[in-house]
């Protein structure tokens, strides 16, 4: 008998029982075999033109135990293989019984349930994707109940998740902030659709419904983007006002260099460190008291020396500075001068020295930690009784001088040490200057940028742009330099870059960066380089690095390792 003549009480069990794609036996209630599919043939190596009509129990004796609607059972058969052994019992109209044996292959249950776990880890993954997004999204089917929606919905459109769940879109709608809803305005058009709400507690959010329609052409689902817009307005607003903050920022210190630039008397300070300098400078300017300036090399230790003289009822008369890189044989005369035949190149009609020159005005002493104790004698000596005597001389003579000395040792501790005079340090320490580095003033150099930037471009002809990205990378520098390096690394700028507008990129580390990474490069194609190319490389990028920062081809000597009229030659030869 063919089991679709058989009439079966429930439908949807025969459709299920005529569809399913496991192995089916059924039987008659006297256990004759009336039915048996392909996938059963094959599972179990029988032939149905074989066993039609057979007894059950004869063709296969281990169906002999099998209770009806106990659950599934196992079967092992004469090869090993484990099946799973579902049996069901049904009822005709005649109430005749029909006994269904299911037949599924242990491998394929162990497939199924792989299958089953792959696709349980998909659908967390894309949960977890959903739940990641910052947008929300909410998907309904085509009659708009919602099937799926992620915490950030419930935060774009200000309602609960518990409020939506098993809901129609219709449900959630209000006359005020939700008189419609895109997804029925998606399915009536079958069409992506775009539309403004504002939600209950007053924001802005653009809603977009996007169709997923099915084989017939039909809406099944709509998928809702959710994106708050006053976010955007927000971020839109913060943005416009950076810029304009920036665009003020430099356009103050533009204004503010505009008025200093034309006074050669003026000093750029901002910072309060600089101004507490400034303060004090011009409290002691009309005192004649002797003044030590201390401080790092480059931090403008001059620059405060020339203020205080300018301030100063002197600011007629002479500023004379002594050069810090004269040679320590000769830094005696110098200061004091010499007679005519006092020494081996002496200028026939001798030479008045630097303080007897400042006489009635300012003598600058820079570098004064690094006089030798002998000369330390003679200035103290000097500093008592204001008379110079000249190299060579047995006369003195009596200078009218104020003296302001600098240094960037450490006098105390040099004092310690024996290798500076204890009253010779007194003497100058009256008043005590201490002039920060640049990397403690970082208000100052936004406007020392500015009007570095100024001379270089008058001095070169050019018309450069100091961007807010730029400000920005020279305020994180650590300057050890100090404005002396500030002011090459402007000049560099200025002469280098191929940008009206300066870039970070055109910062000199940066290109040392770019630099740095080249010899790498370089070295690791040694084919294409020479161990001569390597060195002269090498030499040059530390070359140009110490010239930023050091004045003196005798400090970058020092700092290089290396004699002076070495570096001299070097940067003569790499053309710096």
């Amino acid at each position: 008998m063919d089991i679709k003549k058989l009439i079966i009480k429930d439908a949807k069990l025969k459709e299920f029982i005529l569809k399913n794609p496991n192995g089916i036996i059924a039987t008659d209630s006297n256990n004759q075999i009336i039915y048996i599919n392909q996938e059963a043939e094959n599972l179990l190596g029988l032939k149905k033109k074989d066993i039609m009509n057979n007894d059950i129990f004869c063709v296969i004796p281990d169906f002999r135990n099998i209770k009806f609607n106990c659950g599934k059972v196992y079967l092992i058969d004469e090869n090993d293989l484990t099946y799973d052994i579902i049996p069901i019992q049904l009822y005709n109209e005649n109430e005749e019984s029909i006994n269904i044996y299911i037949i599924i292959e242990i491998d394929e249950i162990n497939k199924l349930e792989s299958e089953l776990k792959h696709q349980k880890t998909i659908i967390n993954e894309l949960n977890e994707i959903l739940e990641g997004s910052y947008d929300g999204i909410l998907v309904t089917d085509g009659d708009g109940k919602v099937l799926l929606v992620n915490t950030s919905y419930e935060r774009v459109a200000a309602i609960k998740k518990e409020d939506m769940w098993g809901k129609t879109m219709r449900d959630l709608m209000n006359p005020v902030w939700m008189p419609n809803s895109v997804a029925y305005v998606v399915i009536e058009q079958k069409q992506a659709v775009s539309k403004r709400q504002v939600t209950k507690d007053g924001r802005h959010i653009i809603v977009t419904g996007m169709p997923v329609f099915d084989k017939k052409g039909e809406v099944k689902k709509v998928v809702i983007n959710a994106r708050d817009i006053s976010e955007i307005y927000e971020l839109r607003e913060e943005l416009l006002r950076e810029k304009q903050i920036n665009r003020t920022y430099l356009e103050n210190y533009k204004e503010f260099i505009e008025k200093k630039k034309n006074n050669s008397e003026c000093i750029l300070a901002v910072s309060k460190p600089m101004q507490d300098v400034l303060a004090l400078a011009q409290r002691i300017a009309n005192f004649e008291a002797t003044v030590l300036i201390l401080g790092e090399s480059g931090v403008g230790k001059e620059v405060v020396a020339d203020y205080i003289h300018k301030e100063s009822l002197r600011r007629d008369k002479p500023f004379i500075i002594n050069c810090g890189a004269i040679p320590e044989n000769l830094l005696e005369s110098e200061l004091f001068g010499y007679e005519k035949g006092a020494f081996t190149g002496a200028n026939q009609s001798g030479k008045e020295g630097l303080l007897e020159a400042a006489n009635g005005g300012t003598a600058f002493l820079d570098e004064v930690g690094e006089l030798t104790l002998d000369l330390q004698v003679k200035l103290l000596r000097f500093l008592e009784t204001r008379e110079i005597r000249r190299v060579g001389s047995v006369d003195g003579k009596i200078v009218d001088v104020r003296v302001i000395a600098a240094t960037n040792r450490d006098l105390d501790d040099m004092v310690e040490e024996g290798t500076f005079r204890e009253d010779l340090f007194y003497r100058l320490n009256i008043v005590r200057i201490n002039v920060s580095p640049l990397r403690k003033r970082i208000d100052d150099i936004a406007p020392l940028s500015m009007m570095f930037l100024y001379q270089f471009n008058k001095k070169y002809n050019q018309n450069k742009e100091l961007t807010i990205d730029v400000i920005k990378e020279l305020e994180k520098y650590n300057w050890p330099g100090n404005i002396r390096e500030l002011k090459n690394a402007i000049e560099n700028m200025v002469i280098v870059s191929n940008n009206e507008y300066l870039q970070t990129e055109d910062i000199p580390w940066n290109k040392e960066k770019n630099s740095g990474r080249k010899i790498v490069s370089m070295i690791n194609n040694t084919e294409d380089l020479t161990l001569m190319e390597a060195t002269e490389l090498l030499e040059k990028t530390m070359l140009e690095k110490a010239k930023l920062k050091y004045q003196t081809t005798r400090a970058i000597g020092e700092n290089l390792g290396i004699d002076q009229s070495t570096v001299v030659r070097k940067i003569k030869k790499y053309n710096l």
